[in-house]
């Protein structure tokens, strides 16, 4: 949620960057300032008729204490009248900040200085590429094919449990699932980033931290008995650790990675780009969060796009990074880069991770924060990122290192998985 603050001190650079990201209600901006300027009038009555009733209870302590009775029960009939008085400011203050705070959650993050312009995913901007497209074999197909072939991944009988899109893994499938989870993990770790496992189901006001609430709601699957929602991330739990603290300037940047599944309602469309693998309701991703100072977040943003890329390459597969453009940013976002890779066999590329800083957006919501060197209290930075997201990983991992006698591994994967190839 963006801060009272920023849309004060500037608000035509506020609705200016707003634009970046194609927002269509600019208005919001002045109407917020103006609500505002409505919240501090009735917190000022509030304040005034506060300070009287406190001043003239003071009063009547000192009457007592002098024995003027008579005088003392008129002052406690002006301090009932008062007191009578407050209820309906507090209850308008309280309908006011509510209003306000509806307006607020409305206005999506505004965009870095640095996002560059554009409306569409074809617009987003290639900063580099690494490894190389592999040439592939006669006869070479699919993952939706390989999976059959190497009976690794059963959808029909996910569909018989549960329901399209939630794929069942079996066998070598599920062991080699289990090899990229823990590699991953342990890469992250290795790295610094303490390892955590959250809880799958977030209540509300843990997706509200995030911004899942109430931007995403439809795309969450929610539990009304218990007013619980199944994680879409493991960003959601993870940085909600420190909801409502303050955390010690000294421990910061805090790194954390997590595991877990992911739940999402979004399939729904036709064709290539979500068959198999390509787009699912339940699938597997460790996640990599940092809350940092704000001065470091932009550095904190390239180390974290560093540590992706390095774990790519070490899968030997071929990616390319892209800075998303102001209209294919998320709502939270102030600067994303996405991660593809590129699937030989449906020749085009996969995103597999989204690596983004939230600057203060995600912490203004959650009250995390920290003292700096002069004693103020500041809102920390958040970040996030995918490290890895496995279903388009798994699907090129097959597609790309597919040979005559099986899907050859990545060096790294041999131990995790206990052989050099699937076969």
């Amino acid at each position: 949620m963006l801060q009272l603050q920023q849309l004060r001190q500037d608000p035509e650079l506020v609705k200016k960057k707003l634009a970046v990201k194609y927002f269509g209600e600019p208005g919001l901006v002045d109407e917020i300032i103006v609500l505002d300027d409505q919240r501090k009038k009735v917190q000022l009555e509030f304040d005034t008729n506060k300070s009287q009733v406190n001043s003239i209870s003071k009063e009547i302590g000192q009457l007592m204490a002098k024995g003027q009775k008579e005088e003392a029960e008129q002052r406690k009939q002006a301090v009932a009248g008062l007191n009578a008085s407050l209820q309906p400011i507090s209850e308008k203050l309280a309908e006011t900040e509510k209003q306000l705070t509806d307006l607020l959650l409305k206005l999506p993050n505004l965009p870095s200085d640095n996002v560059p312009a554009g409306k569409t995913p074809a617009e987003n901007v290639v900063a580099r590429e690494g490894g190389s497209k592999p040439a592939l074999p006669e006869g070479s197909v699919p993952h939706w094919d390989l999976i059959r072939k190497y009976d690794i991944v059963d959808f029909e009988t996910g569909a018989k449990i549960t329901g399209s899109g939630f794929p069942l893994y079996k066998g070598k499938g599920a062991k080699l699932q289990r090899a990229l989870i823990q590699y991953f993990l342990d890469y992250n770790t290795g790295a610094g980033y303490t390892e955590y496992l959250p809880p799958f189901m977030v209540n509300e006001a843990t997706a509200y931290g995030t911004g899942q609430l109430p931007d995403k709601e439809g795309q969450m699957y929610y539990m009304p008995a218990d007013n619980l929602y199944m994680i879409p991330t493991s960003e959601v739990p993870v940085t909600n650790i420190y909801r409502d603290e303050i955390v010690k300037a000294d421990d910061l940047p805090i790194r954390m990675t997590a595991y877990s599944p992911c739940f999402r309602r979004e399939a729904g469309s036709f064709g290539k780009d979500v068959r198999g693998l390509n787009r699912v309701h339940q699938f597997e991703k460790v996640e990599i969060v940092q809350l940092v100072h704000p001065d470091k977040s932009y550095d904190a943003l390239e180390e974290m796009v560093a540590h992706v890329e390095k774990l790519l390459q070490s899968l030997e597969l071929p990616y390319r990074i892209l800075k998303l453009c102001g209209g294919d940013m998320s709502f939270t976002s102030a600067f994303t880069y996405d991660f593809e890779v590129f699937s030989a066999a449906q020749e085009r590329w996969l995103e597999v991770s989204s690596v983004s800083n939230f600057e203060a957006y995600q912490s203004n919501r959650m009250k995390i924060r920290f003292k700096d060197a002069n004693g103020k209290t500041q809102l920390v930075h958040s970040l996030n990122g995918s490290s890895l997201a496995l279903p388009r990983i798994l699907a090129c991992l097959l597609e790309n290192n597919q040979t005559a006698e099986g899907i050859k591994l990545p060096g790294v994967l041999h131990k995790y998985f206990g052989e050099e190839k699937l076969a």
